[in-house]
């Protein structure tokens, strides 16, 4: 499903655990690591959608879970040209994404990355709240960013009025 402007709605999951550290998973076969996202399907709400990717992708459901939080708008990424498929119709020029900050519940020997037929992750780590940010792929970092930044408030009350921990800025891919 691609909207009028060329993007497609998506959901992107970043789990914390008890160390507010996030889940961090390594793309099957690759050295590529992103949190959990995925496409949201023209009968869910993205609330259902954030479940479904959830169990597919790392294999919790939503009693092991916490919900925190959303950001409040959709952020958006434009893909690289040379990932534009223009033979398709119509044509996808990146993603909207509304991102849930989710609090683990249960023991990671829980997660199961394998649960559906063709796993996205083959490996996971907890990382850092910005380490992120600076190991996606290129053309994601702004986006992880603006999540991050908007997001961090929930997970770091602690902090008061003060302002939420400051983002690297992400690097650009010449």
């Amino acid at each position: 499903m691609i909207d009028t402007e060329g993007y497609r709605p998506n959901v992107g999951i970043i789990l914390c655990n008890g160390e507010r550290r996030l889940f961090l998973g390594r793309r099957v076969g690759q050295n590529a690591w992103q949190f959990p996202q995925g496409g949201i399907k023209a009968d869910e709400t993205p609330v259902e959608a954030m479940y479904r990717e959830l169990e597919e992708e790392v294999g919790l459901k939503p009693h092991q879970v916490e919900l925190l939080g959303c950001t409040n708008h959709w952020l958006r990424y434009h893909l690289p040209k040379r990932f534009i498929r223009k033979n398709c119709n119509p044509v996808c020029i990146g993603q909207k994404q509304l991102w849930f900050l989710l609090r683990v519940l249960c023991d990671e020997s829980e997660f199961c990355l394998d649960r559906c037929e063709k796993p996205e992750f083959d490996d996971f780590r907890w990382v850092r709240y910005w380490t992120p940010v600076r190991e996606v792929i290129y053309f994601k970092r702004g986006v992880y960013a603006r999540a991050l930044q908007e997001l961090a408030p929930l997970l770091f009350p602690d902090r008061g009025r003060r302002r939420p921990p400051t983002a690297p800025q992400p690097a650009t891919q010449r």
